[in-house]
């Protein structure tokens, strides 16, 4: 079975072609990154637009990279929610379109469903029970998984997500946006303990909270004037890695699991993917990071969570299917 996978839940513009829910046979990121540069964040209706000029165009090249035709396609998978509505609504509209065009069935997915499959298109994939630990720039968020199709999320922040503060952040550095890899860059080569931020929450249940540490970081820079550039991102980042590390594997132990996968953009963290794997083994816990190409947003991703929802559950949505900026992981399938 070919599904084409569509994502465009924020400024990722992405097209997949996925064969059976485990061979990805093309997989195209379009990022909209030097579009809101500009805006210091994404602008939504910029976004709207961007995704309805590229969308239709990336499909075909896709196809031709797949060395595919539309005849081929079996099924249409796309983000239908959480994430901006007016890019949710071009994309599950194209998606439509294409469903009607081809009578092929469509399904909706879960933007954050659609990170943990990441998992799943591991070579070799992680199977469940596991806890899942989504983080990137719109959310952070403990998932147990028990089996493929039923998320229980046990905490989240309160706030800011992980990747939103890291941007936040390199906005007072005066960092373009994104500001995330250029603090993962700068970070590697300094000393994370030069400069105590704190940890919010770190002690208390499993929710977390990174609004205070970026409060906390502005009061720093205010100051204490020319602190070296390095400093301040390996600081700053070992207080976002601490704080998600201890909180997934708290989870971990409450929850008896032993796996612990890590999606997300920020999954591709340099910091987070040394320091986690070392914490976690001292506890005897496993943690399972899909390749950096699988942590941001993709639609290879939405292409296995769309054939293992209609091959394996037996869902397919009508062509009438509403995005939802909302929508929630927890009971969803």
């Amino acid at each position: 079975m070919i599904v084409l996978g569509i994502e465009t839940s924020c400024d990722e513009t992405a097209v997949a072609l996925v064969q059976d829910g485990q061979e990805m046979l093309a997989s195209l990121v379009y990022s909209q990154a030097d579009l809101h540069a500009r805006y210091g964040g994404v602008m939504p209706e910029a976004a709207s637009r961007d995704h309805l000029r590229k969308l239709p165009a990336l499909a075909e090249e896709a196809l031709e990279k797949a060395g595919l035709s539309w005849d081929q396609v079996d099924l249409v998978g796309v983000t239908y929610g959480p994430g901006l509505i007016g890019p949710l609504i071009v994309g599950v509209a194209y998606a439509a379109g294409v469903a009607l065009a081809r009578d092929v069935p469509l399904v909706g997915v879960n933007h954050l469903a659609a990170h943990l499959f990441a998992l799943r298109l591991m070579a070799p994939p992680l199977d469940p029970p596991f806890l899942g630990l989504i983080a990137s720039g719109g959310h952070t968020l403990l998932v147990v998984v028990p089996r493929w199709g039923e998320y229980q999320v046990v905490g989240g922040t309160r706030d800011d997500a992980a990747g939103e503060a890291l941007d936040k952040f390199g906005r007072l550095l005066g960092f373009p946006y994104p500001a995330g890899p250029k603090i993962d860059a700068l970070a590697q080569d300094s000393d994370p303990k030069a400069i105590p931020f704190p940890r919010p929450m770190l002690e208390s249940g499993l929710d977390m909270s990174f609004a205070g540490l970026k409060t906390a970081a502005l009061y720093w820079l205010r100051q204490h004037s020319g602190a070296p550039l390095p400093e301040l991102c390996a600081s700053f980042l070992e207080a976002v890695v601490e704080v998600l590390v201890e909180k997934a594997m708290r989870a971990a132990r409450r929850f008896q699991c032993k796996k612990i996968g890590v999606v997300g953009g920020v999954a591709a963290n340099h910091r987070l993917r040394q320091v986690f794997p070392a914490r976690a083994n001292e506890r005897g816990m496993d943690v399972f990071f899909p390749p950096p190409e699988l942590c941001t947003d993709n639609a290879a991703t939405v292409a296995a969570c769309a054939f293992h929802r209609y091959r394996e559950l037996g869902i397919a949505d009508p062509l009438s299917l509403s995005p939802d900026a909302n929508l929630p992981l927890h009971g969803w399938r």
